[in-house]
This record gives C-alpha cells, structure tokens and sequence, in this order.
C-alpha cells in the first residue's frame, strides 16, 4: 500500500545560498483555507523579503495541490518546491520559502536546486508521519481477560489506548483502515463467546 506522509510540528530551516538566504517554512495543513492563512501569515512576517515563494498539497490521497513562484521566473520557486514534498510522498502540508536575495543571480537552474534543496532540507530534518485512517474499537472486558485480549490482538498491529478499570475493563484500540475487517471479524467471534463486549 502507497502511504502518504506529513509533519507533527513545524519546521523552519535556513539555508546560505551564493550570499541569498532562504528560509523554507513546513506547516501541517488539511485543508486549502489552512495552508493559505499559513501562506498569509509567513508573507506578513517577511514582508521585506524578496520573495515567499509556496506550494500545498492537501487531501486523503493528495489530490489536491497547488504552487506560487511569487515573482521569481516561472517555474523556477513554486514547482520546484510542489515536486519536492510530492517525491515525498507528503500531504496536508504547506511549505513557504522566503528568499531575501544577497546580490548574486542564481540563472533558472540554480534557482530551480536553491527552492528544491531548501525544502528537502527541512522535509528530512526529522521523521514525517504517515497519515492513515484508523476503526477505533472500545471493549469491555473482564479483569481476568484483559491481559489474554492484549497479547492476543498484538499481531493486528494495533495501538492501545484509554483503559479505564472500573466493574469491568473498558479499553479503546486503534487499527489501520485497511487491516481493520479481520480485527472486527475477531472481536465479533470473542463476544459471541462472551468473552467481550463491543460497546
């Protein structure tokens, strides 16, 4: 299965390129409205730089996605920087890259590598997460089960999360989407034996 890919916090690296500093800013975004105030907010803040030149890419699937050169010639800055996040293989993100130009031109290829390096410099400064859809399953269970069922559901490569212990153990667990169907068949076969409830 292809993933896709984002950030938790945001990113902000600064890179020295011929004396021209450029700033690439990354921003966890879902949706249009979100990258554009983003976009909005990092051009107030650098609003004496030469350029802030953008690209987002929002959606399940990445599907929706859009560039800027912002001035620099064209498609030089905002597609450079849109094929960096879609090699990727990242969504609900926007990246903003400032430029304050230091005197010396760059010509289109160098600017082309200057936007694309910036921007993959921020991308693997640290880990992306992947972005999935999750069932979420909340059980009730004995005590004398709830170790049994922990162990027993490791294999569906769940994440367990809230067990709240009062008559009986209530507990919420997460699965991937796509790996979900089997997890559910299973747990319908444990509360047919009255081992658990689905609540």
């Amino acid at each position: 299965m292809n993933y896709f890919y984002s950030i938790t916090k945001d990113r902000k690296i600064e890179t020295k390129i011929k004396r021209s500093i450029f700033i690439a800013h990354l921003h966890y975004a879902q949706t249009m409205k979100e990258a554009k105030e983003f976009i909005s907010q990092v051009s107030a803040e650098h609003k004496t730089a030469t350029h802030n030149c953008w690209a987002y890419i929002a959606g399940e699937k990445g599907e929706i996605f859009h560039s800027s050169d912002a001035g620099e010639p064209s498609g030089t800055a905002g597609k450079p920087i849109l094929n960096t996040l879609k090699k990727y293989n990242m969504t609900n993100i926007v990246a903003v890259v400032t430029r304050y130009f230091g005197g010396v031109k760059l010509g289109i290829r160098g600017l082309i590598e200057a936007y694309s390096d910036c921007v993959e410099n921020a991308v693997k400064n640290a880990y992306l997460k992947k972005v999935v859809k999750l069932s979420i399953f909340e059980i009730s269970t004995s005590y004398d089960f709830i170790e049994k069922l922990k162990h027993m559901i490791r294999d569906f490569g769940v994440e367990i999360g809230k067990i709240e212990y009062s008559e009986k153990v209530k507990i919420v667990i997460s699965v991937e989407k796509n790996q979900s169907q089997e997890l559910e068949d299973y747990f319908y076969e444990l509360q047919k034996s009255g081992k658990i409830k689905i609540l």
